[in-house]
């Protein structure tokens, strides 16, 4: 094998076919070929400037690829994937006038909005992606009911999940409202659905969900839908990294909201029902839906309960009205000197 040679997954990645990860997915589902043979072995190498490699019968040609670099808004209700089975939108239907092939980096689940990378530079992909890296996401998650000092704790503590135990950089308060409250996690991993778990885990029922800055990449001015291009030493500067992933400073960048911390301790929680209360279970994800189907219903059903009425009164109104000028109509008209006063 010659010097030139790089491992299967990387060069798939480096193609802008898909992420490192995504890759190693399809080598081992066997949908990759090497020379016409399929290799399903993840420690295979390649030398790029004679194998050729095919990704879904389709031959990879790695120096027709520009490389690019997007920073998307992604809204709620639209999937982080290339393709959804169930047809729903997803975040390569925002961005259908890019001709290369790129992909999110990471992922945003349907019900969460933000900060999305997408590109199909495989390197950079992995720098941000990977653990040792610890570029830190920053998102505002606001949650039901009130958060109180015991609460707070419990969720800086993290949470054991199947994967092992995670934990939060850092948890803060940001914003209290009459029955929900803003709050800060920041992450040096970030796990698939990191947070939700760690709610879920202490009984915390998330409303929103929203990415706010990948080390020093934020969402700020991009409206959700929108994207705006970067250039590779954009992105890097922003992380604060060499193309090598080595630290440019002596410490990583990252986003540092405006938004000052609310102190629970000293100014306490809103007067309302706590976050970790059970009530709350309804707008769980799993029963989200539902219950927004049976709020519209009921919302409908007030509705057409309130339209009733409207034109059951307007109409009692109307029947009024007519009843009266009916009766002015057959008032029998006075005779006899009921003017005789006023004649002379």
């Amino acid at each position: 094998m010659s010097d030139t040679s790089v491992r299967l997954q990387k060069f798939i990645a480096d193609s802008g076919v898909t992420s490192r990860r995504k890759a190693e997915e399809l080598i081992v589902q066997g949908r990759v070929k090497v020379n016409g043979m399929i290799t399903a072995l993840l420690g295979t190498k390649v030398d790029p400037s004679i194998d050729a490699v095919e990704v879904d019968g389709q031959v990879i040609d790695p120096a027709s690829v520009d490389q690019v670099y997007l920073l998307m808004h992604k809204p709620r209700g639209v999937v982080t994937t290339r393709n959804d089975p169930e047809g729903r939108e997803t975040v390569m239907d925002l961005c259908k006038e890019v001709n290369e092939r790129i992909y999110p980096v990471g992922r945003l689940d349907y019900l969460s909005e933000g900060l999305l990378l997408m590109t199909n530079d495989g390197d950079l992909a992995n720098l941000v992606m990977h653990p040792k890296y610890e570029v830190i996401k920053v998102y505002e998650v606001k949650v039901f009911g009130a958060v109180n000092e015991t609460i707070l704790k419990k969720l800086r503590s993290g949470a054991d999940l199947p994967g092992g135990k995670v934990v939060p950089k850092s948890v803060r308060v940001i914003s209290q409202l009459p029955t929900k409250t803003w709050i800060e996690f920041r992450l040096g991993e970030g796990k698939n659905r990191e947070i939700r778990k760690i709610c879920e885990a202490h009984n915390v029922v998330v409303d929103k969900l929203k990415r706010v800055a990948i080390g020093g990449l934020t969402v700020e001015g991009i409206s959700p839908g929108g994207y705006r291009y970067m250039t590779k030493k954009n992105v890097l500067d922003a992380l604060g990294m060499k193309a090598d992933g080595t630290p440019k400073f002596d410490s990583p960048i990252e986003y540092m909201s405006p938004k000052k911390s609310v102190n629970v301790k000293l100014k306490g929680p809103q007067p309302t029902t706590l976050a970790d209360d059970r009530a709350f279970e309804k707008f769980k994800r799993e029963t989200y839906f539902e219950t927004l189907k049976n709020i519209s219903e009921s919302k409908a059903r007030t509705v057409v309960k309130e339209r009733k009425e409207f034109f059951a009164e307007r109409e009692a109104m109307h029947q009024k009205r007519q009843a009266r000028k009916e009766a002015r109509l057959n008032r029998v008209p006075q005779t006899g000197n009921v003017h005789a006063k006023f004649v002379k």
